[in-house]
């Protein structure tokens, strides 16, 4: 089995599940056990002041109003840090130039240096042994090499769009089963 991770998965509208409409998934995990992505497209309604607050952790004025992310349904008060700073000791390299990290240790560092590109997601996605497979068969995702400057660097309301168009897709054309 070829693994999915670091890669994206795309959702196509024949998932029919409101957790993954239009979503791009960032795949960290994916063996026979099963696999485990973020979402990394869809905003939640806190931004990094609200994070700052709760956590009593100190924010750069330049990022307090910036969104942090819903990373997918599983366990929504987890939080996952993606990032581009090899200055942060506890961090892995996902692909080049992308970094996950998961500890406070990490995020306080983050949220100061301005210089820093990242994203806060809060949970995740997983699937069991198989489902992802599965639900690629019935044409539920597609697959595509992840590309840094979408994780990092684009607004997450246009990767989808912009996703789907690198594969050499009009999005226009994918529609949901059975047409209009």
């Amino acid at each position: 089995m070829k693994s999915l991770a670091p890669g994206f998965l795309i959702a196509t509208p024949q998932l029919h599940d409101e957790n993954f409409s239009k979503t791009v998934v960032l795949m960290l995990e994916h063996s026979d056990e099963g696999s485990m992505g973020l979402v990394i497209n869809r905003t939640a309604p806190l931004t990094f002041r609200d994070l700052g607050k709760s956590q009593s952790l100190k924010v750069a004025a330049s990022r307090r109003d910036d969104a942090l992310l819903h990373g997918g349904p599983v366990e929504p008060f987890r939080g996952f840090v993606l990032h581009d700073s090899t200055s942060v000791e506890e961090r892995n390299e996902l692909f080049p130039g992308v970094f996950l990290s998961v500890t406070s240790d990490a995020l306080s560092p983050l949220l100061l240096d301005e210089s820093v590109h990242l994203r806060f997601l809060l949970g995740y996605a997983g699937w069991g042994p198989g489902q992802i497979e599965s639900e690629m068969k019935q044409g539920s995702w597609l697959f595509t090499e992840a590309d840094p400057s979408v994780v990092l660097h684009q607004e997450p309301e246009k990767i989808w769009e912009q996703v789907i168009k690198s594969m050499g897709i009009d999005p226009g054309w994918v529609v949901p089963a059975g047409g209009v």
